[in-house]
């Protein structure tokens, strides 16, 4: 007897559970219990399946194991990235990496130089952390260490109310006092506290409390905010400087060799090679020591040093200059691509104002906890995402979802952290800790998928390795062939091997990838859409077909009324009227969407309307107030309801409910067929009698959904495909509406995921749009999985391949335009790179080449396949709204204009 047990990754490997290696390394762990016959890891769902006989092995001592497993691995294996500072070569990074990868106890190492961040995976041993850092330090790299969170934080009141020397005393050894408080320093001067203290044992809600019942007002100092660390200036980096030494250097020995004066342009000329060429020389010399990695500042080292004793001063100088100021503006044109994944970080508020029974108090993010009150006033960011307990404004939701037309907030919707109040008072009800924000996910996400290297980089950098020892080889040759050979002078073909050298520097070849993939992850977030990584980016542009589920995809995903034909002499309205009335106090899906058309007017509630667009039955039946008096209500079972109104028996319900209560539909049978042919649910309304009229209600097309799907035909998209549970009549009224190529209906989850693997065969390639959560074995199966409306889902940004953030469809043609645009550029730079190295091979082979012109060209190549990476930067999302600002339907705002502009208040 064999049972099965599926265990959440996460709960027993908290610590490493994004960790493929980690994972396996459980998994093989548990296989060898007595007792278990398969473990199988699903790293999308973050499952952990173990099929066992339970006479061997009982599921509590299995689980037992399965923790104390995981925390061994989480114990033993540690994984931590650092960013790094002045890595401008791409190569070097490959060294770099090499290195890395070669220290006792590293098990993997990653350096990605567009994101400018190594992720190691080591054994837990601080001696190995250290040789880690050491090691990048050697090969002349900065590296940036977090630091180590103990619950250690300092922060800056500002202290009102503080009248004399002795009430400063007074606040300090009474906040001193406080547990938890490590550190006080009180300054009667400038009226300003700084207190340290342990975040795990007090916070700062507490330690105002203290200052404000001693009298005094306590605001956290706005200008402590943490912020991101800005760019340092060029002249503040050790490299630049040296760099523009070795210019100066170059045109102070021109001068002098034009004056006459060879010692003195010779020494500048050395002095320029020596400073300039210092940290090129011992990342060379380092990464071929440790790593027996020949990478281009080696490379430049040789051809500086033959230079030399050639005695060609100048051309040595001109390489060193030229080449380290090629690594300066590379750094900075990536360092601009960079920023763009950085204004992520910018936009996440640092503070928010805390309402308390005291008043209100401004406190970092982190020090806010769930289920307490922010304001957010007119203007400002929402600090974290939460619920709308009171006020009424709109949101400019930009930020996350890339739309620009702002969104109405009132009771009860949901706001997220970095969107922007714009008009109305918000008190907010936090559901979520700064660090667990939609924003903090997308930000998390985006830096993970910065990090993880495409299958063309992973293609390029193995070339690169066979690419520059060949052409290595091919300078040595060059160098000693022609002399031996033929008796050539060993001067002219040594200078022509060290040009070789320099020629062979894959840079511009290595950097063609990843600074295309950086730029366009960044311009898709900048539009609400977040890809996973440069592997799923690449494959959403070359996706041949799309599939859809079909409810709340192509679909709203809520029934509404699409049509009311009255019978009997009866109107439209009085249908509509007395369904809502009998409706009123039924729970039906079709009884909602009827009491909507009743409540408005005869229109459905929009997004706009108090209820969100959700419509709660109590905010339902009270706009049916008033339509009729109801009495002795009865819901039939799976047929419908009945109810006395205005003294008058009515049902509403199915056809065979007025089939059993004898009442002839004969006069409405070709009505029911057509209903039914356009995927409608029919419902009748009528008396013991007679029919007063035909309700139709159908789960209604998204409106942007037929612009979308040109859209996706216009981007290359050759078959567009339904997939849904639904019957065939719905899915095929709604399929031919709007074009759909092919329909698959009466779909089971399991069936979907088989219809996936069918059409990949047949397609190639094949991406999957659902809603993240009930599609994600669809999406897990497709090339692409793609889930729509993720700012609300939490599972839908971990499941998905690609997230729309926004429930917009509309962005799905963009996306693949943007993928599509990445793998162009990529294969531009790829055959530019390589076509100027295979001509300047031959060039350099024939003594046309100068060293400081094959430098030039190393270095103008690698620029422009950077720059031309970063034009992705500039694409848009055309079908973003123009900016506008609807009015606020609340009711009881108030426009108010003053000094600081208009506001909208309560």
């Amino acid at each position: 007897m064999v049972e099965t047990k599926t265990l959440d990754i996460p709960v027993i490997l908290p610590e490493n559970g994004e960790c493929e290696r980690c994972v396996h390394r459980l998994k093989d762990s548990l296989a060898l219990v007595k007792g278990v016959t398969v473990a199988d890891a699903d790293m999308v769902n973050s499952t952990l399946t173990i099929s066992y006989d339970p006479n061997l092995v009982s599921i509590a001592r299995l689980e037992g194991l399965a923790r104390d497993l995981g925390a061994g691995i989480s114990h033993r294996f540690v994984h931590e990235s650092w960013r790094l500072d002045s890595l401008d070569c791409p190569d070097c990074a490959a060294a770099l990496e090499k290195s890395l990868a070669q220290l006792p106890g590293v098990l993997w190492a990653s350096v990605n130089y567009a994101a400018m961040r190594v992720s190691t995976e080591y054994e837990s041993n601080p001696s190995t952390r250290e040789s880690i850092l050491e090691r990048v330090r050697q090969l002349g790299y900065d590296v940036q260490e977090a630091e180590h969170d103990d619950g250690r934080r300092t922060v800056t009141f500002k202290v009102s109310n503080m009248d004399c020397a002795d009430c400063a005393s007074k606040l300090e050894q009474t906040v001193a006092h406080v547990r938890g408080v490590l550190a006080t320093d009180v300054s009667f001067t400038t009226a300003k506290m700084r207190v340290t203290y342990d975040a795990t044992q007090t916070d700062l809600e507490r330690i105002s409390r203290v200052g404000q019942e001693l009298g005094y007002g306590m605001i956290v100092d706005n200008n402590q905010a943490q912020s991101r660390p800005s760019a340092k200036r060029w002249w503040r980096r050790s490299r630049d400087i040296s760099t523009a030494f070795s210019g100066a250097m170059v045109i102070l020995g021109l001068l002098f060799g034009y004056l006459g004066m060879p010692t003195f342009s010779i020494a500048f000329y050395a002095l320029g090679i020596v400073v300039g060429g210092y940290h090129v020389a011992r990342g060379g010399i380092v990464a071929f020591v440790s790593a027996r990695t020949v990478d281009m500042n080696l490379l430049m080292t040789i051809a500086v040093l033959g230079a030399i004793g050639l005695g060609e001063w100048l051309e040595g100088t001109l390489v060193v200059f030229l080449f380290a100021l090629g690594n300066s503006l590379e750094g900075y044109t990536v360092r601009r691509a960079r920023r763009a994944i950085e204004q992520l970080v910018d936009i996440s508020p640092k503070e928010a104002t805390l309402k308390t029974p005291d008043g209100e108090v401004r406190l970092p993010v982190e020090a806010i906890d769930v289920d307490q009150v922010i304001v957010v006033r007119p203007g400002e960011r929402i600090g974290l995402d939460g619920q709308v307990l009171e006020g009424c404004s709109t949101v400019n939701e930009a930020p996350i979802t890339g739309e620009s037309m702002p969104v109405e907030k009132t009771t009860g919707n949901q706001v997220y952290a970095g969107t922007i109040n714009q008009r109305g008072w918000l008190e907010v009800r936090v559901t979520r800790k700064s660090s667990d924000t939609t924003l903090s996910k997308i930000i998390h996400l985006v830096e993970q998928a910065q990090s993880q290297k495409a299958p063309t980089e992973r293609f390029v950098n193995r070339f690169a390795r066979y690419y520059t020892p060949t052409v290595v080889s091919g300078a040595l040759l060059l160098a000693t062939l022609p002399p031996l050979l033929f008796g050539e002078p060993f001067s002219l073909w040594v200078y022509r091997a060290l040009v070789l050298l320099v020629i062979s520097c894959p840079c511009s070849l290595v950097i063609s990838t990843p600074v295309s993939i950086v730029s366009a992850i960044a311009s898709a977030a900048a539009n609400g859409i977040l890809l996973k990584g440069g592997a799923y980016l690449e494959q959403a542009g070359s996706l041949l077909a799309i599939a859809f589920d079909k409810t709340g995809t192509l679909t709203m995903g809520r029934p509404e009324v699409v049509e009311v034909v009255p019978l009997n002499g009866v109107s439209a309205d009085e249908v509509v009227s007395l369904a809502a009335a009998v409706e009123a106090r039924s729970e039906h899906p079709l009884a909602q969407a009827i009491l909507r058309r009743a409540g408005k007017d005869g229109e459905a509630c929009s997004d706009t309307c108090a209820c969100g667009g959700a419509a709660t039955h109590e905010h339902l039946e009270q706009k049916a107030e008033g339509l009729a008096e109801v009495a002795d209500f009865e819901a039939i079972a799976a047929r419908g309801a009945r109810a006395t109104v205005d003294g008058r028996q009515c049902f509403v319900g199915s056809p065979s409910l007025f089939d059993e209560l004898g009442v002839s539909t004969s006069a409405i049978q070709q009505t029911l067929i057509d209903q039914q042919s356009l995927g409608r649910t029919s419902v009748l309304v009528g008396t013991r009698s007679e029919v007063l009229g035909l309700i139709a209600i159908a789960d209604r097309v998204r409106p942007e959904a037929p612009e979308a799907l040109r859209q996706l035909r216009h981007a290359g998209i050759a078959r567009l495909v339904m997939l849904t549970g639904d019957s065939e009549p719905v899915a095929r009224a709604i399929g031919d509406d709007l074009g759909i190529d092919e329909i698959r209906a009466h779909l089971l989850p399991q069936d979907k995921v088989e219809a996936v693997k069918e059409l990949r065969q047949k397609y190639g390639h094949i991406g999957m749009v659902g809603d993240g959560v009930n599609d994600a074995p669809a999406l897990a199966a497709a090339d692409v999985g793609i889930a729509m409306g993720a700012i609300g889902s939490g599972v839908a940004l971990e499941t998905a391949d690609m997230a729309l953030i926004a429930d917009d469809l509309t962005k799905l043609p963009f996306a693949i335009r943007v993928s599509k645009a990445a793998r162009l550029t990529i294969v531009q730079n790829i055959a530019f790179s390589l076509i100027v190295k295979a001509a300047f091979v031959a060039l350099a082979a024939t003594g046309v080449v100068s060293l400081w012109l094959a430098v030039l060209a190393d270095v103008g190549t690698s620029l422009v396949v950077i720059l031309n990476g970063m034009r992705l930067l500039r694409l848009r999302d055309q079908s973003i709204h123009p900016s506008a600002e609807p009015d606020c339907s609340c009711g009881s705002c108030q426009t108010l204009t003053g000094p600081a502009g208009m506001v909208s208040k309560h």
